[in-house]
C-alpha cells in the first residue's frame, strides 16, 4: 500500500470511529434512503404550539428594541465591528443564554424558538447573528449541556448565561476536514492532574474575543489489537490561560463583524476534568453536537429567502422596463416565483428539523445535515438572483445607494453574506460525502465484514447478508402506496406523495446495484455519490413541503395560491431527481477526472498568457505582518514546522 492509501485509510478509520454507530431512534431520511416513504413519521406537520409560539414572539420583540437601539448593520459591515455596547445589551436580554437552562440561568428557549431569534438577528444583521449562533449552537454551551459532567455545568454554564461568549476551535492551518491530520496536542501531565495543549487553531468564530473556547487535540494514541488508534479528545479551555494568544484576526468576504482568528497555544495548561466526555471521544462529541447546530444555519438563510420574496416583489412590480414592469418577463417571473416555491421549501425543513429536535424520538444526524445542505445551496441562489433582479442597484452598496437618494437595499451584502454558509460547519461537498455515508450504513454494515480480513465469513452470509436482502430487495420492487393521509392537498399536490413514494423506491435498488457494480471503488465515485445525495434530498423536503403545506392550509387566507407555492417547488424537484437518476448510469464523470489532473500537471498553462501571475511585493508585506508583531510582543518565535504527533501509549487493560 502506497503512503497516500495508508493516510487515506487513517483518514477514513479516524471518521469511521466518530460515528454514531447506532441508530437508537427512527430517521425519517434513513428510512427513505431504504425504500421506505415513512409518511407518518412528518405527517401531520408538528407545528410550534401557541404557547411556545408567544414565548418566541415576545422574545424577538426584545431583540428588535436592542438591535435597533445599538446596532447598525452598515456600520458593522463597513468597520468589521459590532459595537460592544450592542454585544452588552445581547447578553443583559439573555441572547448568550439562549438554550442554556433556565436552572442554571439561561433562558431555556425550545430549538425553534432559538432559530426563529437566529433568523430575526440575521436579517437585520448577519455578524450579529453568526457570533451568536457559533457561541451557542457549537461552541461550549451545546457540548456541555449534552457530555457535560454536573460539576462542569454548575461551573461554566451560568457565567455564559450571562454573558460569557465561547467558540468551537476544531479547524487548523493544515487541517479542515480531515481531523486525522490534527497536530494540536494535549499531552497529560504525570500525576494525571492537567493536560498541556501545544498548537494551533484557524477561522475560529468568536477566537479573539472569547472567554472559553472548546478545543479538539490529540491526546495520546492507543494501541489497539497491535494497531495504532489515534484519540481526539475535547477540552474546555478558559483564554485568560498564561500561553494562549491571538495571532490575527481574519477578515472576510462576508460577515464582516464577526471576530474570527487564528488561535496560538504554547503549553497552555488545562485542569484534567475540563475534558468533556471520555478521553478519545472528541470528534463523535462534535459531530452530536452538529446534529443541533447545524439547524440554526437554516433558519438564517431561509430569512434570506423571505427578504428576497419581499423586496424583490415590490421592485419587479415598480421598475418598468420595454414597456411593462419587470415582473412581467418570464426571466424575472421565474426568480419571482422561486424565491417564494424555495423559501417555503427552506422553511418546512428548518421548522421540521427543529420541531424533531425539540420533541425527542427521532435520529435527525440525516435530516439536520439535509437541511443545512438544501438551505443553504438553495439561499445562496435565492441571494445571487436577487442582486440579479436588481441589476445595477443590486451590485451598488446599500450606502452608496442611500446617499444618491435610493432605497439602501442591501442585495450585494446579502450575497457576501449569505455565502459562507456552503462552507461553515461543513461545506457541500463535505456534507454529501457524509449524508452518502449514513444513507449506505445499512448496506455497509452487510457487506464491509466480507471486505475486511478474517473473521468467518460465510457464517456471515447465512446469518446476516442473505436473511437480510432476500427480505429487503423484492421489496423494492413491489408498487409503492399510492394513497396517503392529508387533509387539504389537492389532487395535484397528492400525486407528489405518490412519486416520493415509487423514487424512494427506486433510489433504494438503484442505490443497491450501484454498490454492487464498484464495491471498494465506489468510494472514488463522489459525483454519482452526490447524486444519489441530491435525490435523496429533494425527496426529503418534497415530503416536508407537502406536510408543511397541508398544515398550513388549515389556516390560509388562499388555499389555491398555497397550493400552487407546493406545486411549483415539487414539480422542480421532480426534474432534478429524474435527472440526477439518469446521471448515475450515463454521465461523463471520468472526463472530469482526467481533465483535472491535466490541469494539475500544468498541462493547460499554455492559454494562462497575458495576465500578471507574480505575488505583488506588498501581498508579502501583509503575509508577515500580524506574525511579525506577535513575536514582536511577545518576544518570541512562532513555530513554523508542524508540531509533533502525540506518541502512542499501551492499551489500557479496560480497553
Amino acid at each position: 500500500m502506497q503512503l497516500d492509501d495508508k493516510e487515506k485509510q487513517a483518514s477514513l478509520d479516524v471518521a469511521e470511529d466518530s460515528r454514531q454507530t447506532d441508530w437508537q431512534e427512527p430517521s425519517f431520511v434513513a428510512e427513505l434512503f431504504q425504500g421506505n416513504f415513512a409518511w407518518g413519521h412528518i405527517h401531520p406537520f408538528p407545528l410550534q404550539s401557541a404557547e411556545d409560539k408567544k414565548i418566541g414572539d415576545d422574545y424577538i420583540e426584545v431583540l428588535r428594541t436592542v438591535l435597533e437601539e445599538h446596532i447598525d448593520p452598515s456600520d458593522v459591515d463597513r468597520t468589521g465591528e459590532v459595537p460592544q455596547s450592542g454585544l452588552d445589551a445581547l447578553a443583559a436580554v439573555g441572547a448568550y443564554g439562549m438554550k442554556i437552562p433556565k436552572e442554571y440561568g439561561g433562558l431555556g428557549l425550545s430549538q425553534t424558538n432559538y432559530s426563529r431569534a437566529c433568523a430575526f438577528m440575521s436579517s437585520y444583521c448577519a455578524s450579529t447573528a453568526a457570533g451568536i449562533t457559533a457561541h451557542q449552537s457549537i461552541g461550549v454551551p451545546q457540548p456541555l449541556k449534552l457530555f457535560g459532567t454536573k460539576e462542569q455545568k454548575e461551573k461554566f454554564l451560568p457565567r455564559i448565561a450571562k454573558g460569557a461568549v465561547t467558540a468551537f476551535a476544531l479547524t487548523e492551518p493544515g487541517v479542515g476536514s480531515d481531523p486525522a491530520k490534527m497536530v494540536t496536542t494535549a499531552t497529560p501531565s504525570e500525576d494525571g492532574s492537567h493536560y498541556v495543549i501545544n498548537g494551533r487553531k484557524l477561522w475560529i468564530t468568536n477566537g479573539t474575543r472569547c472567554e472559553m473556547m472548546v478545543v479538539m487535540a490529540r491526546t495520546p494514541s492507543i494501541m489497539v489489537n497491535g494497531k495504532e488508534k489515534k484519540q481526539i479528545s475535547a477540552f474546555v479551555v478558559e483564554t485568560n490561560t498564561p500561553g494562549f494568544d491571538v495571532i490575527h484576526r481574519c477578515d472576510f468576504m462576508g460577515i464582516r463583524g464577526i471576530q474570527n482568528g487564528l488561535l496560538n497555544f504554547d503549553n497552555v495548561k488545562v485542569p484534567a476534568e475540563n475534558i468533556i466526555g471520555k478521553p478519545g471521544e472528541g470528534l463523535k462529541i462534535a459531530l452530536v453536537t452538529l446534529n443541533t447546530g447545524r439547524l440554526s444555519i437554516p433558519a438564517t438563510t431561509s430569512a434570506g429567502g423571505k427578504a428576497a420574496i419581499l423586496a424583490g416583489g415590490k421592485w419587479a412590480a415598480e421598475r418598468n422596463q420595454w414597456g411593462a414592469p419587470i415582473g412581467k418577463h418570464q426571466n424575472t417571473a421565474q426568480k419571482l416565483a422561486v424565491f417564494a416555491s424555495d423559501t417555503l421549501a427552506m422553511e418546512a425543513v428548518t421548522w421540521l428539523g427543529c420541531s424533531m429536535a425539540d420533541k425527542g424520538g427521532s435520529d435527525i444526524r440525516i435530516e439536520a445535515a439535509m437541511a443545512k445542505y438544501f438551505t443553504t445551496v438553495h439561499g445562496c441562489q435565492i441571494a445571487d438572483d436577487f442582486l440579479q433582479l436588481r441589476g445595477g442597484r443590486g451590485y451598488e452598496t446599500a450606502e452608496s445607494l442611500a446617499k444618491r437618494g435610493e432605497e439602501p437595499i442591501p442585495a450585494e451584502r446579502m450575497v457576501r453574506d449569505a455565502r459562507i454558509a456552503r462552507i461553515v460547519e461543513g461545506t457541500d461537498e463535505i456534507m454529501r460525502l457524509f449524508i452518502a455515508r449514513e444513507a449506505m450504513d445499512a448496506h455497509v454494515r452487510q457487506i464491509m465484514p466480507l471486505m475486511m480480513p478474517g473473521g468467518n465469513k460465510m457464517k456471515h452470509v447465512f446469518s446476516s447478508f442473505l436473511p437480510f436482502y432476500a427480505k429487503w430487495y423484492p421489496k423494492q420492487w413491489l408498487p409503492a402506496g399510492s394513497s396517503y393521509d392529508t387533509r387539504y392537498l389537492n389532487a395535484r399536490n397528492q400525486s407528489h406523495l405518490t412519486f416520493i413514494g415509487k423514487y424512494a423506491k427506486k433510489l433504494a435498488r438503484t442505490m443497491f446495484h450501484t454498490m454492487a457494480k464498484y464495491q471498494q471503488k465506489l468510494e472514488r465515485e463522489q459525483l454519482i455519490m452526490a447524486n444519489f445525495v441530491d435525490i435523496g434530498t429533494d425527496l426529503f423536503v418534497m415530503a416536508a413541503v407537502l406536510s408543511y403545506t397541508d398544515a398550513l392550509l388549515e389556516t390560509a387566507e388562499d388555499r389555491d395560491e398555497l397550493q400552487r407555492l407546493a406545486d411549483l417547488f415539487c414539480t422542480d424537484a421532480r426534474d432534478r431527481i429524474t435527472a440526477n437518476l439518469k446521471a448515475v448510469g450515463k454521465n461523463h464523470n471520468s472526463m472530469y477526472t482526467q481533465v483535472a489532473n491535466d490541469v494539475m500537471k500544468g498541462k493547460f498553462d499554455w492559454m494562462c498568457t497575458d495576465i500578471y501571475t507574480d505575488v505583488p511585493q506588498g501581498y508579502m508585506k501583509y503575509m508577515n505582518e500580524s506574525i511579525d508583531a506577535f513575536e514582536a510582543k511577545h518576544g518570541k518565535k512562532i513555530a513554523t514546522t508542524e508540531l509533533e504527533e502525540a506518541p502512542a501509549v499501551a492499551e489500557p487493560a479496560e480497553v
